[in-house]
C-alpha cells in the first residue's frame, strides 16, 4: 500500500471511482511486469537482458508520464 501510495496516488487527483480503477490496473500492470532499476517485479521477467555495449534503450510513458517503462530496442 505505501509503494501505490507514494509512487502513484500521491500524486495524481483522482476524479472518479472509474478514474481510480483505471489508475490501479495500470500501476499494478506496471508494478508486476515492467519494474526498473534492476529490480525483479514480482511475475519474474520474461528474459533475461543481455549484455551488450551498444544497446538502445527505448521510454515508454504511462500515467500521464508519472511512470516510465524502458526496453531494449534493436
Amino acid at each position: 500500500m505505501g509503494t501505490l501510495r507514494r509512487e502513484c496516488l500521491d500524486h495524481v487527483l483522482i476524479l472518479s471511482k472509474q478514474h481510480l480503477r483505471k489508475v490501479l490496473a495500470e500501476y499494478a500492470r506496471h508494478y508486476n511486469s515492467q519494474r526498473t532499476l534492476h529490480q525483479n517485479p514480482p511475475a519474474g521477467r520474461a528474459d533475461p537482458a543481455a549484455a551488450a555495449t551498444n544497446m538502445r534503450v527505448l521510454r515508454r510513458d504511462r500515467l500521464g508520464g508519472l511512470i516510465h517503462e524502458y526496453a531494449q530496442g534493436a
